[in-house]
Protein backbone atom coordinates (compact mmCIF):
# COMPACT_ATOMS: atom_id res chain seq x y z
CA UNK A 1 0.00 0.00 0.00
CA UNK A 2 1.16 3.41 -0.76
CA UNK A 3 2.35 5.90 1.78
CA UNK A 4 -0.63 7.99 3.12
CA UNK A 5 -0.97 11.33 2.31
CA UNK A 6 -2.26 12.84 5.43
CA UNK A 7 0.59 12.06 8.31
CA UNK A 8 -1.10 11.12 11.65
CA UNK A 9 0.80 12.65 14.77
CA UNK A 10 0.24 14.10 18.28
CA UNK A 11 0.86 17.59 19.64
CA UNK A 12 3.76 16.30 22.26
CA UNK A 13 2.10 15.39 25.85
CA UNK A 14 0.23 11.77 27.47
CA UNK A 15 -0.49 11.44 30.69
CA UNK A 16 1.89 10.51 33.33
CA UNK A 17 1.56 6.92 33.92
CA UNK A 18 0.68 6.39 37.61
CA UNK A 19 3.58 3.95 38.04
CA UNK A 20 5.81 6.62 36.90
CA UNK A 21 5.11 8.72 40.07
CA UNK A 22 5.32 5.81 42.74
CA UNK A 23 8.77 4.59 41.54
CA UNK A 24 10.31 7.88 39.80
CA UNK A 25 13.62 6.48 39.15
CA UNK A 26 15.74 6.99 35.91
CA UNK A 27 14.84 3.55 34.84
CA UNK A 28 11.04 4.29 35.23
CA UNK A 29 11.14 6.88 32.95
CA UNK A 30 12.99 5.11 30.46
CA UNK A 31 10.19 2.34 30.66
CA UNK A 32 7.58 5.21 30.50
CA UNK A 33 8.80 6.78 27.27
CA UNK A 34 9.07 3.40 25.50
CA UNK A 35 5.18 2.42 26.65
CA UNK A 36 4.39 6.07 25.07
CA UNK A 37 6.13 5.90 22.39
CA UNK A 38 5.01 2.14 21.75
CA UNK A 39 1.24 3.12 21.89
CA UNK A 40 1.13 5.64 19.37
CA UNK A 41 3.50 2.96 17.18
CA UNK A 42 1.04 0.30 17.70
CA UNK A 43 -2.21 2.66 16.91
CA UNK A 44 0.10 3.76 13.39
CA UNK A 45 0.66 6.92 14.39
CA UNK A 46 3.09 8.58 11.13
CA UNK A 47 5.45 10.90 13.52
CA UNK A 48 5.18 10.23 17.56
CA UNK A 49 6.59 12.25 20.32
CA UNK A 50 7.70 11.12 24.04
CA UNK A 51 4.50 12.21 25.51
CA UNK A 52 6.78 14.88 26.80
CA UNK A 53 8.11 12.77 29.89
CA UNK A 54 11.50 14.21 29.38
CA UNK A 55 9.93 17.32 31.09
CA UNK A 56 8.69 14.70 34.11
CA UNK A 57 9.02 16.29 37.76
CA UNK A 58 8.46 13.91 40.33
CA UNK A 59 7.86 17.22 42.34
CA UNK A 60 5.14 18.60 40.46
CA UNK A 61 3.44 15.62 39.03
CA UNK A 62 0.42 17.77 37.98
CA UNK A 63 2.21 19.48 35.03
CA UNK A 64 3.91 19.16 31.79
CA UNK A 65 6.79 21.12 32.31
CA UNK A 66 5.46 23.15 29.58
CA UNK A 67 7.32 26.29 31.43
CA UNK A 68 9.60 25.19 34.34
CA UNK A 69 11.21 22.80 32.65
CA UNK A 70 12.90 25.70 30.40
CA UNK A 71 12.60 29.01 32.61
CA UNK A 72 14.30 27.72 35.42
CA UNK A 73 18.04 25.92 34.05
CA UNK A 74 18.10 29.47 32.15
CA UNK A 75 20.70 32.53 33.19
CA UNK A 76 19.93 35.61 34.21
CA UNK A 77 16.67 34.63 35.70
CA UNK A 78 15.81 33.51 39.61
CA UNK A 79 12.75 31.84 40.83
CA UNK A 80 12.94 34.02 44.04
CA UNK A 81 9.64 35.80 43.96
CA UNK A 82 8.79 38.74 46.56
CA UNK A 83 5.31 39.59 47.39
CA UNK A 84 6.00 42.88 45.71
CA UNK A 85 7.09 41.35 42.58
CA UNK A 86 3.72 39.09 42.58
CA UNK A 87 1.50 42.04 43.21
CA UNK A 88 3.59 43.71 40.01
CA UNK A 89 2.81 41.01 38.26
CA UNK A 90 -0.34 40.62 38.74
CA UNK A 91 -1.05 43.79 37.50
CA UNK A 92 1.30 44.00 34.57
CA UNK A 93 1.33 40.12 32.74
CA UNK A 94 -1.86 40.07 31.21
CA UNK A 95 -2.35 36.34 32.17
CA UNK A 96 -5.89 36.08 34.16
CA UNK A 97 -5.09 32.42 34.68
CA UNK A 98 -2.09 32.49 36.38
CA UNK A 99 -1.54 34.12 39.79
CA UNK A 100 2.38 34.52 40.01
CA UNK A 101 5.62 34.67 37.53
CA UNK A 102 7.22 31.67 36.57
CA UNK A 103 10.47 33.64 37.58
CA UNK A 104 11.93 37.44 37.98
CA UNK A 105 14.75 38.02 34.69
CA UNK A 106 17.53 40.23 36.40
CA UNK A 107 20.05 40.12 34.04
CA UNK A 108 20.77 39.31 30.46
CA UNK A 109 18.85 35.78 29.78
CA UNK A 110 21.34 32.47 28.55
CA UNK A 111 21.00 28.72 28.19
CA UNK A 112 22.51 28.01 31.63
CA UNK A 113 21.76 24.67 32.38
CA UNK A 114 19.35 24.19 29.72
CA UNK A 115 20.29 21.20 28.04
CA UNK A 116 17.67 19.76 24.79
CA UNK A 117 19.98 18.10 22.78
CA UNK A 118 20.74 15.79 25.58
CA UNK A 119 17.17 15.06 26.74
CA UNK A 120 16.22 14.61 23.04
CA UNK A 121 19.22 12.30 22.82
CA UNK A 122 17.85 9.87 25.67
CA UNK A 123 14.43 9.22 23.62
CA UNK A 124 15.51 9.34 20.08
CA UNK A 125 17.29 5.18 20.75
CA UNK A 126 13.91 4.40 22.01
CA UNK A 127 12.01 4.38 19.04
CA UNK A 128 12.62 3.58 15.41
CA UNK A 129 9.29 5.91 14.33
CA UNK A 130 9.63 9.35 12.86
CA UNK A 131 10.31 11.39 16.25
CA UNK A 132 8.42 14.87 16.95
CA UNK A 133 10.40 16.92 19.65
CA UNK A 134 8.54 20.21 21.33
CA UNK A 135 9.73 23.26 22.21
CA UNK A 136 7.45 25.88 24.28
CA UNK A 137 7.64 29.04 22.30
CA UNK A 138 9.67 32.64 23.41
CA UNK A 139 6.34 34.62 23.02
CA UNK A 140 4.85 32.02 25.77
CA UNK A 141 7.51 32.25 27.78
CA UNK A 142 8.06 35.78 27.99
CA UNK A 143 4.69 36.58 29.33
CA UNK A 144 4.92 34.35 32.31
CA UNK A 145 8.29 36.12 33.56
CA UNK A 146 8.51 39.33 35.58
CA UNK A 147 10.94 41.35 33.29
CA UNK A 148 13.05 43.50 35.64
CA UNK A 149 16.36 44.00 33.01
CA UNK A 150 14.93 44.04 29.32
CA UNK A 151 11.60 46.07 30.14
CA UNK A 152 10.43 45.32 27.13
CA UNK A 153 8.36 42.24 26.43
CA UNK A 154 9.64 41.79 22.77
CA UNK A 155 13.31 41.86 23.59
CA UNK A 156 12.86 39.57 26.05
CA UNK A 157 11.26 37.23 23.72
CA UNK A 158 13.88 37.93 21.09
CA UNK A 159 16.67 37.05 23.95
CA UNK A 160 14.48 33.88 24.82
CA UNK A 161 14.37 32.74 21.64
CA UNK A 162 17.92 32.86 20.79
CA UNK A 163 18.16 30.49 23.69
CA UNK A 164 15.96 28.00 22.43
CA UNK A 165 17.85 28.88 18.60
CA UNK A 166 21.28 27.72 20.33
CA UNK A 167 19.39 24.08 21.36
CA UNK A 168 17.52 23.16 18.74
CA UNK A 169 19.92 23.56 16.35
CA UNK A 170 21.75 20.34 17.46
CA UNK A 171 18.62 18.39 17.86
CA UNK A 172 18.12 16.01 14.51
CA UNK A 173 14.49 15.06 15.33
CA UNK A 174 12.46 14.71 12.07
CA UNK A 175 10.02 17.34 13.05
CA UNK A 176 10.64 20.31 15.60
CA UNK A 177 7.31 22.08 16.51
CA UNK A 178 7.47 25.55 18.92
CA UNK A 179 4.14 25.46 20.82
CA UNK A 180 2.73 29.01 21.34
CA UNK A 181 -0.83 28.98 24.04
CA UNK A 182 -0.41 32.49 24.46
CA UNK A 183 -0.89 34.14 21.02
CA UNK A 184 -4.42 33.51 20.45
CA UNK A 185 -5.48 36.15 23.36
CA UNK A 186 -3.09 38.61 22.34
CA UNK A 187 -3.43 38.60 18.51
CA UNK A 188 -1.86 42.64 18.67
CA UNK A 189 1.15 40.78 19.74
CA UNK A 190 1.92 39.39 16.59
CA UNK A 191 4.50 40.88 14.92
CA UNK A 192 6.91 40.54 17.46
CA UNK A 193 6.03 37.01 18.55
CA UNK A 194 6.19 35.51 14.60
CA UNK A 195 9.57 36.89 15.06
CA UNK A 196 10.72 35.59 17.88
CA UNK A 197 9.17 32.07 16.65
CA UNK A 198 10.64 32.24 13.05
CA UNK A 199 14.36 32.71 14.57
CA UNK A 200 13.95 29.77 16.59
CA UNK A 201 12.35 28.02 13.61
CA UNK A 202 15.48 29.38 11.03
CA UNK A 203 17.87 27.32 13.60
CA UNK A 204 15.60 23.43 13.17
CA UNK A 205 17.33 21.25 10.64
CA UNK A 206 14.52 19.27 10.15
CA UNK A 207 10.62 19.95 9.74
CA UNK A 208 9.41 23.21 11.57
CA UNK A 209 6.20 23.08 12.85
CA UNK A 210 4.34 25.71 15.32
CA UNK A 211 1.65 24.82 17.57
CA UNK A 212 -1.13 27.31 18.82
CA UNK A 213 -4.10 26.69 20.73
CA UNK A 214 -6.66 28.02 23.38
CA UNK A 215 -4.75 26.55 26.14
CA UNK A 216 -6.36 23.43 28.11
CA UNK A 217 -6.72 23.49 31.76
CA UNK A 218 -8.80 20.80 33.27
CA UNK A 219 -10.70 20.53 30.04
CA UNK A 220 -11.51 24.62 30.33
CA UNK A 221 -10.11 26.33 27.41
CA UNK A 222 -7.45 29.43 29.03
CA UNK A 223 -7.61 31.90 26.20
CA UNK A 224 -10.09 33.73 24.00
CA UNK A 225 -9.82 34.34 20.84
CA UNK A 226 -10.60 33.55 16.96
CA UNK A 227 -8.55 32.14 14.30
CA UNK A 228 -9.75 34.50 11.83
CA UNK A 229 -7.71 37.19 14.21
CA UNK A 230 -4.01 35.21 13.44
CA UNK A 231 -4.37 34.68 10.03
CA UNK A 232 -1.40 37.29 9.36
CA UNK A 233 0.62 35.23 12.33
CA UNK A 234 0.46 32.85 10.85
CA UNK A 235 1.00 33.40 7.66
CA UNK A 236 4.25 35.15 8.41
CA UNK A 237 5.82 32.04 10.14
CA UNK A 238 8.26 30.08 8.61
CA UNK A 239 7.09 26.84 9.90
CA UNK A 240 6.62 23.70 6.47
CA UNK A 241 3.26 23.04 8.18
CA UNK A 242 0.94 24.18 11.49
CA UNK A 243 -0.76 22.23 14.50
CA UNK A 244 -3.93 24.01 15.34
CA UNK A 245 -6.91 23.35 17.51
CA UNK A 246 -9.80 23.14 15.39
CA UNK A 247 -11.99 19.97 17.27
CA UNK A 248 -13.31 22.06 19.90
CA UNK A 249 -13.80 25.67 17.83
CA UNK A 250 -15.11 24.43 14.98
CA UNK A 251 -13.98 22.79 11.66
CA UNK A 252 -15.41 25.57 9.71
CA UNK A 253 -12.58 28.15 11.03
CA UNK A 254 -10.39 26.25 9.10
CA UNK A 255 -11.55 29.01 6.13
CA UNK A 256 -9.03 31.50 7.33
CA UNK A 257 -6.22 29.14 6.13
CA UNK A 258 -7.76 29.35 2.40
CA UNK A 259 -5.23 32.21 1.22
CA UNK A 260 -1.91 31.20 3.53
CA UNK A 261 0.59 30.64 1.47
CA UNK A 262 1.63 27.29 -0.38
CA UNK A 263 4.74 26.72 1.51
CA UNK A 264 3.34 26.50 4.76
CA UNK A 265 0.83 22.96 5.19
CA UNK A 266 -2.04 22.71 7.39
CA UNK A 267 -2.32 20.29 10.74
CA UNK A 268 -6.33 19.55 11.16
CA UNK A 269 -7.16 19.31 15.08
CA UNK A 270 -9.69 16.52 14.86
CA UNK A 271 -9.48 15.10 18.65
CA UNK A 272 -11.14 17.11 21.05
CA UNK A 273 -8.77 16.95 24.14
CA UNK A 274 -11.42 18.46 26.18
CA UNK A 275 -13.50 15.64 26.04
CA UNK A 276 -13.70 12.09 27.17
CA UNK A 277 -15.93 11.19 24.20
CA UNK A 278 -14.09 9.38 21.76
CA UNK A 279 -14.76 10.38 17.83
CA UNK A 280 -15.32 7.95 15.35
CA UNK A 281 -13.41 6.97 12.36
CA UNK A 282 -16.41 7.92 10.18
CA UNK A 283 -16.77 11.41 12.09
CA UNK A 284 -12.75 12.22 11.57
CA UNK A 285 -13.43 11.57 8.02
CA UNK A 286 -15.91 14.00 7.46
CA UNK A 287 -14.00 16.43 9.52
CA UNK A 288 -11.08 16.14 7.29
CA UNK A 289 -13.00 15.92 4.15
CA UNK A 290 -14.93 19.43 4.96
CA UNK A 291 -11.65 21.22 6.00
CA UNK A 292 -10.45 20.02 2.52
CA UNK A 293 -13.60 21.91 1.05
CA UNK A 294 -12.56 25.00 2.94
CA UNK A 295 -8.32 25.11 2.30
CA UNK A 296 -8.31 23.17 -0.80
CA UNK A 297 -7.15 20.05 -2.01
CA UNK A 298 -4.29 19.02 -0.20
CA UNK A 299 -3.54 21.75 1.98
CA UNK A 300 -4.15 19.11 5.04
CA UNK A 301 -0.88 17.72 5.44
CA UNK A 302 -1.29 16.58 9.36
CA UNK A 303 -3.90 15.54 11.45
CA UNK A 304 -3.79 15.58 14.97
CA UNK A 305 -5.60 16.32 18.54
CA UNK A 306 -5.87 19.73 19.03
CA UNK A 307 -3.66 19.51 22.34
CA UNK A 308 -1.69 17.67 24.01
CA UNK A 309 -3.31 14.49 26.32
CA UNK A 310 -1.76 14.97 29.57
CA UNK A 311 -4.74 15.80 31.34
CA UNK A 312 -6.62 13.00 30.00
CA UNK A 313 -6.85 9.36 31.03
CA UNK A 314 -4.86 6.95 29.06
CA UNK A 315 -7.56 4.93 28.70
CA UNK A 316 -8.87 7.58 27.12
CA UNK A 317 -5.80 9.11 25.17
CA UNK A 318 -5.43 5.12 23.82
CA UNK A 319 -8.62 5.28 22.05
CA UNK A 320 -8.29 8.40 20.97
CA UNK A 321 -4.63 7.76 18.87
CA UNK A 322 -6.54 4.89 17.74
CA UNK A 323 -9.71 6.77 16.62
CA UNK A 324 -7.09 9.47 14.57
CA UNK A 325 -5.68 6.76 12.02
CA UNK A 326 -8.44 5.34 11.72
CA UNK A 327 -10.13 8.31 10.28
CA UNK A 328 -7.57 9.28 8.18
CA UNK A 329 -7.31 5.52 6.77
CA UNK A 330 -11.01 6.03 5.92
CA UNK A 331 -11.02 8.81 4.86
CA UNK A 332 -8.16 8.10 2.30
CA UNK A 333 -9.74 4.30 1.51
CA UNK A 334 -7.52 2.76 3.23
CA UNK A 335 -9.08 0.36 5.28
Amino acid sequence: MSAPEILTTVVGSYPVPDWLRAYPTRQSLADATMVVLKTQEQAGIDVVADGELSRFDVNHPETNGMIDYFIRPMSGITSEISRETLEAFRRESGLAYRAEPAGVVEGPVGEGMLNLPRDYALVRPLTRARLKFTVTGPHMLSKVLMDRHYRDRAGLADAIAEVLARQVAEVDADVVQVDEANIPGHPEEAEWAAAAINRVLDAVKGEKAVHVCFGNYGGQTVQRGAWEALAPFLFALRADHLVLEFKRPGIEHAACLKDMPARIGVGLGVVDIKDNRIETAEEIARDIERAEGLVGKGRVKYIHPDCGFWMLQRSVADRKIAALVKGRDLFEGRV
